[in-house]
């Protein structure tokens, strides 16, 4: 004999209840009425014959039934929403070209890898450069996507996170913390860092002078962990060569710098659309956590 089928809407229906606490706050998030989301919970008992719950005032308590079905609920609406988006995804296809700065790469593997499972027929294409050069490419149409430090003289762009600056010295060797401090320093017009810590040193009353010039962090990281300077970095940008200076150190404290993406001046296509949805998922996190 044939099992019955579970209606995947009721168990929506129930897993919602559960998560909320009460049929009212239930009904808010499914865009029901509060009496569509009774009738629904009734008729899932109904098809059952069993008690699933009990009212406590405005609130819900599950019986021992309805925890067993509840857990149930959760694994086969995980299933339904999995193969659902799977299908969807494979529908979609095209070319995509993201631009980021080389130093934002490593935060973003785990992106592309699961990006590529679920659109295997979109041709991503992926091109390293500075904020301000990606930020024009935009501009130009010649990119379709840009993740970059946001710019104070072109501001624009989504803010995905903040993240705090940090000064950073190598971990088993360090420059003397004297004036003139020895700098690891962006190239001119590479990214804003640079700017920021002239701005602090200068606001401090600190001299410095340039040892050391770069496009990217791989170009700084020798002179850096050589002892040989310091170089300012994001806390995700730390590796285990480099470690942060305390506050104890005497350097002027660093601002809070955004990582903003940018979309080409047009209706995007489904692919930057969904790559963008999936970077600010990934990315985002509670400044606190940093």
């Amino acid at each position: 004999m044939r099992a019955p089928t579970l209606d995947l809407t009721l168990l929506r229906t129930l897993v919602a209840i559960a998560d909320t606490g009460s049929v009212t706050a239930a009904a808010k998030r499914l865009a029901y009425t509060q009496s569509t989301v009774s009738m629904q919970l009734q008729r899932l008992e109904a098809q059952l014959s069993l008690t699933l719950h009990e009212r406590e005032g405005r609130r819900i308590r599950f019986t021992s039934e309805g925890e067993r079905l509840l857990n149930h609920a959760r694994r086969l609406l995980a299933l339904n929403d999995d193969a659902w988006s799977d299908m969807q995804a494979r529908q979609v296809t095209g070319d995509l070209t993201l631009g980021i700065p080389e130093d934002y790469a490593s935060l973003l593997p785990s992106v592309f890898a699961y990006f590529h499972q679920l659109y295997p027929a979109v041709g991503l294409k992926v091109i390293c450069g500075t904020s301000a050069h990606l930020v024009e490419q935009v501009k130009a149409k010649e990119l379709d996507l840009a993740l970059v430090t946001r710019q104070r003289n072109s501001p624009g762009g989504d803010v995905i996170r903040r993240e705090p600056l940090v000064w950073a010295v190598g971990m088993n060797r360090q420059p003397l913390l004297s004036d003139p401090l020895p700098l690891a320093l962006y190239s001119p017009g590479a990214d804003v860092f640079r700017e920021v810590a002239e701005q602090a040193l200068q606001s401090a009353g600190r001299s410095w002078r340039v040892a050391y010039t770069s496009q990217s962090m791989a170009g700084l990281a020798p002179i850096v962990t050589a002892g040989l300077a310091i170089v300012v970095v994001t806390r995700s940008m730390l590796n285990p060569a480099l470690r942060p200076l305390e506050e104890s150190s005497g350097l002027p404290a660093l601002p809070m710098i955004e990582l903003a993406l940018h979309r080409a001046p047009h209706r995007p296509s489904e692919p930057a659309r969904r790559l963008g949805e999936l970077i600010r998922e990934q990315l985002a996190v509670p400044e606190q956590a940093l």
